[in-house]
């Protein structure tokens, strides 16, 4: 495992982390047992960074990972989780104070601890991004020992922007992949030079990455694969990162020509983004000891030849960037 620092945090993490959604819910059925064998597994393999939300599974994902860490005493884990996503509807006025400090102090009861290591916004409302008061609330939680660090997890590039403009943002998470390219034209630039961490979401484009999909893939009903592709429930980048699912399909069989030797469609997709220095961290899921495994190999690979990233630009300039480059 490989070892990045996090913006200006003192937090040290693995480049291959571990993100917690599927193992909460909306990926189809997960077994706590089978879930938590993952995680064992991710923290052998040297992963040191968990990725989790509050409202994944309604608190699941962080139980679980308190039960890891309970579990698990003599080694190092790191917990980012987020909150904004239990308002019924996303309003800027939902980002009050009385509101942040209830969903803090629930994670905080979920994940066993005393103090956050790192808090994110969860996509809030747009408009959250110009209120410095929602900022100064999360200064004051760092002040009151609630919060080690506070971040942000945004859809678009402008957000992300706006975000690192607050001096107190240490993180920001987004979508970034093979699929999402944006990100690295204007943003990883201003965030490197504001020494904010980065956090590449959804790396595998939901599965479409993994190469083990096909146009007979079939998913569970609960699963967002099924229920979000047009952004139902929440935006549709969220969901195979906004690409129509036959045009995904297209996109990754000219991939996997490119995939060198000796690497899964998975490690290639995931090896590419650490190419990008900017990038502290990707956050895969897992659902079972086997996916987790090959996750995690991914940052022990070599370096990607400059013909093979230009390759994936290639595809993403062909298939891909008419679908998504506009939107986030």
């Amino acid at each position: 495992m490989e070892y990045r620092q996090l913006g200006r945090t003192d937090m040290r993490v693995a480049t291959i982390s571990f993100g917690a959604w599927a193992i909460g819910g909306t990926w189809g059925p997960v077994q706590d047992e089978e879930s938590l064998a993952a995680l064992h597994k991710a923290i052998d393999m040297g992963v040191n960074f968990i990725d989790t939300a509050d409202v994944y599974g309604d608190g699941r994902s962080e139980r679980l990972i308190a039960r890891l860490r309970r579990e698990r005493p003599r080694d190092t884990i790191y917990v980012a989780t987020k909150a904004g996503r239990r308002l019924p509807t996303q309003t800027p006025e939902g980002y009050s104070r009385d509101n942040l400090t209830g969903w803090i102090e629930r994670s905080l009861k979920n994940l066993d601890v005393e103090a956050l290591d790192l808090l994110q916004l969860h996509c809030p409302h747009p408009r959250v991004y110009d209120m410095p008061e929602v900022f100064g609330i999360l200064d004051d939680l760092v002040a009151a020992g609630k919060l080690r660090y506070y971040g942000v997890s945004v859809e678009t590039v402008e957000e992300a922007m706006k975000a690192i403009r607050y001096p107190n943002v240490q993180t920001v998470q987004i979508i970034f992949n093979m699929f999402r390219l944006k990100p690295a034209d204007v943003f990883f630039p201003a965030a490197k030079a504001a020494q904010v961490g980065i956090l590449a979401r959804v790396p595998l484009a939901s599965g479409l990455l993994t190469g083990k999909l096909t146009a007979q893939s079939s998913f569970a009903p609960d699963d967002h694969r099924t229920f979000n592709r047009n952004g139902e429930s929440f935006d549709k980048g969220e969901t195979f990162s906004g690409v129509p699912y036959e045009r995904g399909l297209q996109a990754v069989e000219a991939l996997k020509a490119l995939k060198p030797d000796g690497m899964t469609m998975s490690q290639f997709a995931l090896r590419w983004i650490l190419m990008f220095d900017a990038v502290t961290c990707a956050i895969p899921g897992a659902k079972n000891i086997q996916q987790e495994e090959d996750n995690a190999r991914a940052a022990a690979l070599p370096p990607l030849s400059d013909a093979v990233m230009q390759g994936v630009q290639r595809v993403y300039d062909e298939y891909i960037r008419a679908e998504v480059h506009h939107l986030w």
